[in-house]
């Protein structure tokens, strides 16, 4: 009785990998993870108080389904200031987390058939959602060597009359992979003499590192800027993954009117109270308290890239952003599936395997937790792979 698009969605392999390891734990055994897409710090205490503060003032009713006023102006106050973006309240959706919003995207832009042009490696929802809409995948495959990137020359080979969407991620999750302007100047020439749409998810832009500067793709071009819907958030960034809090903005304003309306038919508004406690992470202040998490992924970044680059088998790029390293194990496996279960079940380390991002011979691993977490799942893996090689 099942329709024929929800059999064909596939579970988050992420979830999956992150859920066995909890449960794994929950049996008593001894499991290292580094699956999960979370920062290990707490939401900063000026967010809580706004909560807070929030409920004590009996702020828990139904809100408009786009968003508070305050709210919907701290967003196009924040893209502005930080990102030199303008946008009006009518031009901006909040969703149940950039997930949603992604959906809200996917589910009115899309018809069957329609193609995406989806980088790999992929976040592993991206595909998802074109299936789910009716649309089809195509994807790019990126190497090491173009530091896991699209080429102009890529991205023109793949465009048909049948191109919809371009997603962009920067920085990226798996990778952390970060586009330069110079990168997405020329990406936007090629799009230039066409009429597809470009999501944009910049949920990770200020976990950057090296001194890398962050560019918002909408920024580079009054063209990019007309035809970029961007994506972002406060999961990652201001560590407020449960919080359930993403946002979209577009210049189009028909676009976002009937977002609206299928959100209004789904979940309505998000919280109340993640509403109020957004805003003040959105107008800066807790800038303080992310650069001390910037910092200290960076520091963690290094010294996981370091002992990794030490593994005879092994090898990964230093990421520009986010929180993850991917790993390239094709010296000592082609299966990165069988790779991750074994290293789970052998040596209690969960990882997510390549495949799931559309890349085999590689896992994710990500460093969002401490270091001496860090150092004892790196030398567990160093066991396996030592294992693997006789």
């Amino acid at each position: 009785m099942l329709s024929k698009r929800i059999q064909a969605l596939s579970p988050s392999m992420t979830i999956a990998v992150s859920t066995l390891a909890r449960e794994l734990k929950a049996q008593g055994k001894d499991v290292l993870s580094f699956s999960a897409g979370e920062p290990d710090f707490d939401t900063p205490e000026i967010i809580k108080e706004a909560a807070i503060d929030a409920i004590r003032h009996g702020f828990t009713k139904y809100t408009a389904v786009a968003g508070i006023p305050e709210l919907l102006d701290a967003i196009a106050d924040k893209l502005s200031r930080e990102n030199n973006l303008q946008y009006s309240r009518s031009q901006i959706l909040v969703s149940n987390g950039a997930k949603q919003s992604l959906f809200n995207i996917t589910q009115a832009m899309i018809d069957e058939g329609d193609e995406v042009i989806i980088p790999a490696p992929y976040w592993v929802t991206y595909p998802e959602l074109v299936k789910y809409a009716g649309g089809k995948p195509i994807i790019i495959d990126t190497d090491e060597r173009h530091g896991f990137k699209i080429t102009p020359a890529q991205l023109q080979a793949a465009i048909t009359e049948r191109t919809k969407l371009l997603i962009l991620t920067s920085p990226s999750n798996p990778t952390g992979a970060v586009y330069s302007k110079e990168e997405l100047e020329a990406l936007g020439e090629v799009l230039k003499k066409t009429e597809i749409r470009v999501i944009s998810d910049e949920m990770y832009e200020k976990l950057v590192f090296d001194g890398t500067e962050f560019v918002a793709t909408a920024s580079i071009s009054e063209d990019m800027f007309r035809r970029t819907i961007t994506v972002n958030g406060l999961s990652k960034s201001v560590a407020m993954t449960g919080w359930r809090f993403g946002y979209l903005a577009t210049p189009d304003e028909a676009l976002v009117k009937k977002m609206i309306s299928l959100q209004s038919q789904s979940t309505s508004n998000i919280c109340s109270i993640t509403q109020k406690a957004a805003i003040p992470a959105l107008e800066g202040k807790v800038d303080e308290e992310i650069e001390t998490m910037r910092q200290a992924f960076e520091s963690r970044m290094h010294e996981a890239v370091g002992l990794f680059n030490e593994i005879e088998g092994l090898s990964v790029l230093a990421p520009k952003g986010a929180f993850y390293l991917f790993v390239n194990i094709k010296d000592v496996s082609g299966d990165s599936m069988k790779f991750s279960q074994d290293l789970l079940k052998e040596y209690g380390v969960a990882v997510v395997p390549g495949i799931g991002f559309g890349s085999e011979g590689y896992f994710r691993f990500s460093f969002a937790t401490d270091l001496v977490t860090i150092r004892e799942g790196i030398r567990r893996i160093e066991k396996f792979v030592e294992k693997l090689r006789g």
